[in-house]
């Protein structure tokens, strides 16, 4: 009965703010969340024109209940090295020999920021294909993390292959506060979270006291939907420039295809599929379902953790959820799909 009740007072909102809901689009809505189609989706915040029209939660998560962002964070790591590029501390082109001078594999001294930022360094870690090895449960069974990450062996040319990870972010993380000469908690809490009012966080940290860039992040959903704001509104908060639109336009770039589909992992079958492209720890798809041509730029977390930006609505959407390990975690594509979007307006660009 309380899921039957949120569920209308999700459509609710959308009415009195968007087009009408067709009655069968309302019924099918309902009746997924009845049966539990949707089960341990934990959040959805949508806003369009920088309107709130919906903001629910599930599965006794409430506003003030910080979630796992999991891999979602490693976006919020992309502004972070964004913000020490603009602050000119730090370049895309820096090699990781300028930051670990003990590090003694010039191969290794050769990789890039960039190549860490695009996923393309090289080192032996595959985390999304399942080919292995996932080297991230191996890493937080150490002591120093970052020497985990500097330690695996590399394989192939930096710059040449994508291959998602969880060291790479942790790497930057650590150079991001090698750089600044504060820890990289000390510089995201002065220079992005406290601009941006996000007091209530917790971060995860290794035994050694280097900051978790990867994931594994607690914030409010209200909090992420701050961040994705920032990213539509062009680096920009309350008037103060954060991070330059210059970083916001190359790290959302996407221009990286890795051969995979949110949309087709969410099931639903009269998709068009197309892959997926990659930037600087940012995502943007195609979304081709019925009416809808569109891109969407995301971060994206295991589980269903979702900051998304539709540039054609002005929608800003977060989703937060704890179907992890499975492809459940893709279902906000489909309730995007079938129950959001059908329902708003394009906007004039």
């Amino acid at each position: 009965m309380k899921t039957i009740i949120f569920v209308l007072a999700m459509l609710a909102l959308l009415t009195c703010h968007a087009q009408p809901i067709d009655q069968p689009l309302g019924e099918q809505l309902k009746q997924k969340f009845a049966n539990k189609t949707y089960a341990r989706i934990d959040a959805i915040l949508v806003e369009q024109d920088g309107k709130r029209i919906i903001e629910q939660y599930f599965n006794e998560f409430n506003k003030d209940t910080p979630h796992d962002t999991r891999s979602s964070f490693k976006s919020i790591t992309s502004l972070l090295a964004g913000i020490a590029i603009d602050k000119k501390i730090l370049a895309l082109d820096d090699k990781l020999g300028r930051y670990f001078p003990d590090l003694t594999d010039q191969a290794k001294r050769d990789i890039s920021l960039q190549n860490l930022l695009e996923m393309r360094s090289g080192l032996n870690c595959e985390e999304f294909y399942e080919v292995g090895p996932e080297c991230e449960t191996e890493m937080v069974k150490t002591q120093d993390w970052v020497a985990y990450c500097l330690g695996v062996s590399l394989i192939r040319k930096p710059g040449l292959n994508w291959s998602y990870n969880s060291n790479e972010p942790m790497l930057v993380g650590e150079i991001i506060a090698r750089a600044s000469g504060m820890s990289v908690m000390e510089f995201a809490k002065k220079n992005l979270f406290q601009p941006l009012g996000i007091i209530d966080y917790k971060w995860t940290v290794s035994p050694k006291g280097q900051g978790m860039t990867a994931g594994s992040f607690y914030m409010k959903p209200t909090d992420m939907l701050k961040i994705i704001n920032l990213v539509k509104n062009k680096g920009r908060w309350n008037g103060k420039q954060i991070v330059s639109a210059k970083w916001i336009e190359a790290s959302t770039s996407c221009q990286i295809p890795i051969d995979f589909s949110f949309v087709r992992y969410s099931k639903i079958p009269d998709a068009k599929y197309e892959s997926a492209r990659y930037g600087f720890y940012w995502y943007k798809e195609r979304l081709i379902y019925q009416d809808i041509n569109t891109d969407v730029l995301f971060a994206s977390g295991n589980g269903g953790q979702y900051l998304m930006w539709l540039p054609d609505y002005n929608i800003t959407a977060v989703f937060t959820g704890s179907n992890y390990g499975n492809w459940r975690g893709k279902l906000p594509f489909e309730v995007l799909l079938n129950h959001i979007i059908p329902t708003l307006n394009k906007r004039k660009q």
